[in-house]
């Protein structure tokens, strides 16, 4: 009798496990979204990349073309559209967006753009690209209409 008790308790049930397997089922099921799928680091920076091309296409069109151009800026939409060709750059949700752009442009309110004229000056920005303790700056030189992108801590 005392080794069929012994027996009888050194495994488990079909019940326990079936229990076990729920709990775990369910914690994952809470877990899981909460675990961040966001923009990576290489995307993140290619972002970065996307939005200086898309500027330095503005600045080219105005020098080839002898007319003013702009790249429209609209951070509370997280979005970027070229001037001269029309493509936009939609940022995720998990980048944040913000610009330092210039009040006036050549005498007249600038809005939410920065204007390249058929010299290839500019009247400047920068837009800040941040996720995660990362960020990056874009910056457009007033003078020279020339784009970098420098890390965000850069002074």
């Amino acid at each position: 009798m005392a080794n069929d008790r012994t027996r009888a308790e050194a495994g488990f049930t079909l019940l326990e496990t079936v229990c076990a397997l729920a709990i775990i089922g369910l914690v994952s099921a809470v877990l899981v979204p909460a675990i961040p799928f966001g923009t990576s680091r290489t995307t993140f920076e290619s972002y970065a990349v996307k939005i200086a091309t898309l500027i330095k296409q503005d600045r080219q069109s105005a020098i080839q073309r002898g007319v003013s151009t702009a790249t429209l800026i609209d951070p509370a939409s997280s979005r970027l559209s070229s001037g001269s060709t029309g493509a936009s750059i939609v940022l995720p949700r998990d980048i944040a967006f913000s610009a330092v752009l210039a009040r006036t442009c050549d005498g007249a309110p600038a809005g939410q753009s920065i204007r390249f004229f058929p010299s290839g000056l500019s009247c400047g920005g920068t837009l800040l690209l941040s996720r995660l303790g990362l960020s990056l700056q874009i910056r457009v030189n007033w003078l020279t209409g020339g784009v970098e992108i420098v890390s965000g801590d850069a002074a």
